[in-house]
């Protein structure tokens, strides 16, 4: 039995630990089909999480701070917008400074209003997301297999955990049947023949780019007002990397994406039940190299070993309204 509540315990972690990882691959999804590079997934999961806690703090209300976090990340994808669509600058360059300047303005506005190297104050329960349990959760905890996988596996998450899965379904029904999800797919691979159908490419781009924002801010919201009760200094921690990276390995699709995300939650997972453990032979492994094995995992995963993955065809190429 309690072989089964270590696995249970273990996929409860990986559910959790995926939750910003879905959030941001499907932020990218949105931006990369459509044929704008975002790997700036990393800055703004880091306002977000920066922006949730401070809003909660001072307001009092964790769904005020999740507002403001989503006004802050749709800025942002805004101002790449603004940078590489409408003035057709070089995208790359625009994520490296979002990335850069978020880094750098979230440690120095926590330090100016706080007086904290980078630090938010601790966020009461009134003021972050708790655990929820579901119903009949304690009651069938005793029932063999069901209840283990309801009461261990499937209850006693944060609300992200729950929206974030729920997304991915809902991601695929937009991107892949409908007229919207038609039309970003085509603006991502043959920009020029849409214009001369005579739908807005920069409209579209835009329109990506604004749910972009809004999917990126419940992940950082999710570090900072559920996870943890506060904001600390780069606490994404390289999350919105893993994403793109997951994106990648899930060949743009949100499916494919979900299994990747949770692929990389469950090794990380592993490595933090790992660290301090003493296996036969090899003994206790240094903690900085279980540490490394997401990380070490993503290395590998795109070096070639999951296929050739074929990004949209417009991707990273601004694009010239024809006169």
């Amino acid at each position: 039995m309690e072989y089964f509540l270590d696995i249970a315990s273990l996929l409860n972690s990986t559910f959790r630990i995926s939750t910003p990882l879905v959030f941001a691959a499907m932020a990218g999804l949105f931006a990369e089909r459509s044929g704008v590079i975002d790997f700036s997934l990393e800055g703004k999961m880091l306002t977000a999480a920066f922006v949730a806690a401070t809003g909660s703090y001072f307001f009092g209300s964790e769904w005020l701070g999740l507002v403001l976090a989503i006004m802050a990340c749709v800025s942002l994808s805004m101002l790449h917008g603004f940078a590489s669509v409408t003035h057709k600058g070089d995208q790359v360059v625009s994520c490296v400074a979002i990335n850069i300047l978020m880094i750098g303005l979230t440690t120095a506005l926590a330090a100016a209003w706080f007086g904290e190297a980078g630090l938010t104050p601790t966020l009461n329960n009134d003021q972050r997301f708790l655990e929820i349990t579901l119903p009949f959760a304690d009651a069938l905890r005793s029932v063999p297999i069901i209840g283990l996988i309801y009461s261990e596996i499937l209850s006693g998450h944060y609300i992200f955990v729950y929206m974030a899965y729920l997304l991915v379904p809902v991601v695929y029904w937009v991107v892949f049947k409908t007229s919207f999800g038609l039309r970003l797919r085509a603006v991502g691979e043959n920009p020029s023949a849409v214009d001369t159908a005579g739908i807005n490419v920069f409209s579209m781009r835009y329109k990506a780019l604004a749910i972009n924002g809004v999917l990126i801010a419940f992940a950082g919201a999710h570090l900072s007002t559920a996870v943890n009760a506060n904001f600390f200094r780069e606490m994404s921690a390289g999350r919105g990397y893993l994403a793109l990276a997951a994106l990648i390995f899930g060949k743009w699709h949100p499916k494919t994406a979900l299994l990747a995300c949770m692929l990389f939650g469950f090794t990380d997972a592993l490595q933090i039940r790992l660290q301090g453990v003493a296996l036969p032979i090899v003994g206790i492994i240094p903690v900085q190299f279980i540490q490394a094995i997401p990380y070490v995992l993503t290395v590998v995963l795109l070096a070639g070993f999951v296929g050739k993955a074929i990004a949209p065809s417009a991707i990273g190429q601004p694009y010239v309204k024809e006169q």
